[in-house]
């Protein structure tokens, strides 16, 4: 065994040193190890090491470099060698230039969307339909089950309208001279656009029950016709009245006269509303009659507000004849609406009536399994709904459809500081309808809907905020769409008649909400929807030229699209001749229109 002895601390730590000067103690080691283990000597060392190493990373860098422009080359040889079918590498496109407007209206057209939006609204009047077109009631004169997104009806191109109804089955509307127009395959199988039936009585509204329209004239005369064109050819007709001794003619279709006969001196029918088997009928001095809309079934859930009426025990006569609803003496009712089986009214003082079917609480009042109707007005408590607020509440309107009803409350504080418009809702809403943002099943009390309620704006005339309040709400079988009663600025430059630049037409806010089985809401998707929400615009081609033009191809892919602004009332010139109209929007049973309404 080697002897340790004398060895250095450095030299037994140094396990790398040669066996040759490691063992031998006492004595120093070779000329070179001494140089090396000297701190000048190990810097030189390590820079050398590290110029080794630079220069075969270099080298590997050069080779690699090499072998990618060598195989890129024999690359685009092969690619060279190819068939020429194959395209060529793609050049760079430049976005095309905006192009410059020539007028400053176009300006304001590529700008705003709302603004685009009105004037062709103007420039092209007509009728828009989506939904169920089960019987070709959105689309006359295609076989299309659904339409899912607003399609024009071509046969009303260019014409204003005085009101539209639609049904699943059947369609009808009234035209400009007060004439009735009728389609769909309930009206009848071979016709595949609207039809004039009822003439020459300047009809002015319409409202449609299962299987009979009730029509008013300007006059405040009442119309029942049937749906069925058979039915309008094979039925009795009236006799015509003329001013000349002895001349008189059948008119050229049956229909039914359903005026109050006991009407004061100068009071008329200004309102008619209807369900699937009852109507009622509002006259100028608030007074409320009701009467069987249907030929199927008489109505047996109270809906016509006459205690203890059924079929049984009605009074001698036609069937439909009219009844006036006493129990409401004493209240002036100014609106009026029914649902399916249900009616609700309001009076000039704000005060709430309902009665009829209540089995899903649209009548605003608890379920009760043993009287599953109300046959008689009864009063619904508002003020209740406000209970600790300090406010008064007042209701403005009334809206009905289905299986819902809708209210619209101004709730005034005390001292008369602050008004705030409110709209509740209740009765049955599993499939959203209610518009409350939760699909409840039924609702016996009122919910206040969030996307109408407690809403302001600034008004630039008195300088203070006001409440937005809701236009009007058009409700169907299972959904609903309201238009808002915000400030549309027709004319921005004030009470000149001559658009300025800086002037831009706006259209007024309209949401949809509830089923959506049929694409009735518009969207062109088919689920439900519980929230109140917007839709693309109607001419969604002048849309699209529109943001194509503003900002190019490429932004247009990428940016959202605008919603739907319906047009409001404005005098405007139309096919030569100036017209006062707007755009209204009308909720049927599983369908949708929007119209150009005088």
């Amino acid at each position: 065994m080697l002897s340790t002895r004398g060895l250095s601390r450095a030299a037994l730590r140094a396990p790398h040193a040669p066996q040759s000067w490691r063992s031998m103690a006492g004595r120093a080691p070779p000329p070179h190890v001494r140089t090396a283990t000297h701190p000048y000597a190990q810097r030189k060392q390590r820079r050398f090491a590290r110029s080794v190493v630079a220069v075969t990373a270099l080298w590997a860098t050069a080779t690699a470099l090499q072998w990618v422009v060598n195989g890129n080359s024999i690359m685009r040889q092969v690619h060279a060698e190819e068939p020429p079918h194959q395209e060529a590498e793609p050049e760079f496109k430049f976005e095309a230039p905006r192009r410059r407007a020539k007028s400053a209206d176009e300006n304001r057209a590529l700008i705003s969307s709302q603004h685009l939006q009105v004037v062709k609204s103007w420039e092209n009047p007509g009728v828009y339909a989506w939904g169920s077109n089960a019987g070709r009631a959105v689309a006359p004169d295609s076989d299309e089950k659904y339409i899912k997104t607003p399609r024009r009806i071509p046969y009303f191109d260019g014409q204003l309208l005085r009101d539209i109804k639609l049904d699943k089955n059947f369609g009808a509307a009234i035209d400009e001279r007060g004439d009735l127009l009728q389609w769909g395959v309930a009206f009848s199988k071979d016709v595949t656009e609207p039809t004039k039936t009822l003439r020459g009585q300047n009809l002015t509204s319409l409202a449609i029950s299962r299987d009979r329209i009730v029509a008013l004239s300007s006059g405040g005369t009442v119309y029942s016709i049937p749906v069925s064109q058979s039915e309008q050819n094979d039925g009795p007709k009236p006799k015509s009245t003329s001013w000349i001794p002895f001349w008189g003619a059948s008119n050229n279709i049956s229909y039914r006269t359903r005026t109050p006969e006991n009407l004061g001196w100068s009071e008329r029918v200004t309102d008619i509303s209807s369900g699937l088997e009852h109507a009622l009928m509002l006259t100028s001095s608030g007074r409320v009659f009701s009467f069987a809309s249907g030929t199927q079934d008489f109505p047996s859930k109270g809906q016509l507000g006459i205690p203890g009426l059924s079929w049984e025990n009605r009074p001698a006569g036609a069937f439909d004849i009219p009844h006036e609803i006493t129990t409401l003496k004493g209240f002036p009712v100014k609106k009026i609406a029914t649902g399916d089986y249900h009616s609700i009214v309001c009076d000039s003082e704000g005060r709430a009536f309902t009665f009829g079917d209540n089995t899903a609480g649209q009548l605003g009042f608890p379920f009760n399994a043993e009287a599953t109707s109300v046959d008689a007005p009864s009063l619904l408590p508002t003020q209740r709904l406000y209970a600790g607020s300090a406010a008064q509440a007042r209701v403005t309107n009334v809206f009905a459809g289905g299986n819902t009803s809708f209210l619209t409350v101004d709730a005034t504080k005390a001292d008369q500081s602050r008004t705030t418009a409110d709209t509740w809702a209740f009765g049955f809403g599993l499939t959203g309808q209610l518009g409350v943002g939760r699909w409840i099943h039924t609702c016996a009390d009122p919910i206040k809907v969030p996307a109408f309620s407690g809403l302001f704006e600034w008004d630039e005339a008195r300088h203070v905020p006001i409440p937005i309040r809701l236009s009007t709400i058009s409700v169907g079988s299972t959904h609903a769409a309201a238009v808002m009663d915000n400030v549309a600025s027709v004319m921005v430059s004030g009470r000149t008649s001559k658009l300025t630049d800086n002037d831009t037409n706006w259209g007024r806010d309209i949401l949809f909400w509830g089923n959506n089985e049929f694409y009735q809401i518009g969207s062109g998707k088919r689920s439900n929807v519980a929230t109140p929400t917007y839709i693309q615009p109607l001419d969604q081609t002048a849309e699209q030229e529109r943001a194509a033009n503003a900002a190019g191809v490429k932004a247009l892919r990428e940016r959202e699209m605008h919603r739907f602004q319906i047009t409001p009332r404005q005098k405007v010139k139309v096919n030569g001749r100036n017209v006062e109209f707007e755009q209204k929007v009308e909720c049927g049973r599983g369908c949708t229109a929007v119209y150009s309404a005088v």
